[in-house]
């Protein structure tokens, strides 16, 4: 609808990888496939075992259910969308949808920072307190601090998203991304913006570093508690119940910092694709790998659980 020199926007095309040949497309397409099944199907054995087995009703993997739940929505928000543009079955969105997605990857993204921080503030906890870890994370405090982490995420999806989307969006309507990110479809606002470019910049520098620095804070505590263990054994089983949180928050923070803190000049819109794959697709999926490949208590209780599912099959005549 036409309105002066802009144009209401009625739906956005997500460009994706059009780019690419079809045949690329078409591989892109299995292989993203089967990592959002590995990724649903890992992060909801994460939250079944945690749930049922007994031994991992601990703050240490209640934290870890939230994160996986979160996983779980994060890719529910972007990757189906993006398997069908790569099919070519539907490369539009509609405003709403786009609206849409933009307010769930914000919210999502900043609930996993605040978590992450979290996370490290349980282990900080277990080791420099342990005498006192059941006592300060007991039920209470730990849904506290899960509501303190979920909470961020609302207020920066909401501002973020219901501003950009209340410019006008003029000329073409084609998003360079495999999803409504806001640079992206910043570009095509014709408007002034820059208020909002500030905002969006202060805005996402808070919700990564405070967390970040948050972290750094716990394991620089957690490192000088460890070095104080006379033995080897003692300090290696230390540092082991925080390796698989310290693997996962490398592999977020890194990819999210290359993703939003790049150069202008070095960030064009495939190498920013490429970059938000690992964080938006890959990350989700390799969290349930870590937390199981490296901690024999899930290890173990995965094996209870099918154990016990087997054993009651088998009584089932």
């Amino acid at each position: 609808m036409a309105g002066g020199n802009w144009t209401r926007v009625g739906e956005f095309i997500l460009l994706s990888f059009s780019s690419l040949p079809t045949e690329i497309q078409l591989l892109l397409f299995l292989t993203f496939l089967i990592i959002y099944l590995v990724t649903l199907m890992g992060n909801s054995l994460i939250i079944l075992v945690t749930l049922v087995d007994p031994m991992l009703h601990s703050p240490m993997y209640f934290f870890l259910r939230n994160l996986s739940f979160l996983e779980i929505g994060f890719n529910l928000v972007i990757v189906p969308k993006m398997l069908g543009t790569l099919l070519a079955w539907d490369t539009t969105i509609s405003f709403l949808g786009c609206a849409t997605q933009m307010y769930f990857s914000f919210f999502f993204g900043g609930a996993e920072c605040f978590l992450l921080a979290t996370m490290a503030y349980d282990r900080y906890v277990a080791i420099c307190s342990p005498l006192h870890y059941a006592v300060i994370m007991n039920q209470r405090t730990c849904a506290k601090l899960a509501i303190a982490s979920w909470f961020p995420g609302f207020p920066v999806a909401t501002v973020q998203t219901t501003w950009l989307f209340s410019f006008p969006f003029c000329g073409t309507n084609k998003v360079n991304h495999f999803f409504c990110d806001s640079p992206p479809v910043l570009r095509l606002v014709c408007a002034d913006t820059a208020l909002f470019e500030i905002y969006a910049i202060v805005g996402t520098i808070l919700v990564i570093m405070i967390p970040c620095l948050l972290i750094l804070c716990s394991y620089t505590r957690i490192a000088a508690t460890v070095l104080k263990i006379p033995s080897a054994k003692g300090k290696h089983k230390a540092f082991s119940t925080c390796s698989s949180h310290l693997l996962v928050v490398s592999l977020f923070y890194v990819s999210l910092s290359l993703t939003y803190f790049r150069p202008k000049s070095n960030n064009s819109p495939e190498s920013k694709k490429l970059l938000s794959l690992s964080y938006t697709v890959v990350t989700p999926m390799l969290n349930p790998i870590i937390y199981s490949l490296r901690n024999n208590e899930v290890k173990n209780a995965l094996g209870r659980t099918f154990r016990k599912a087997l054993d009651l099959r088998n009584c089932i005549p």
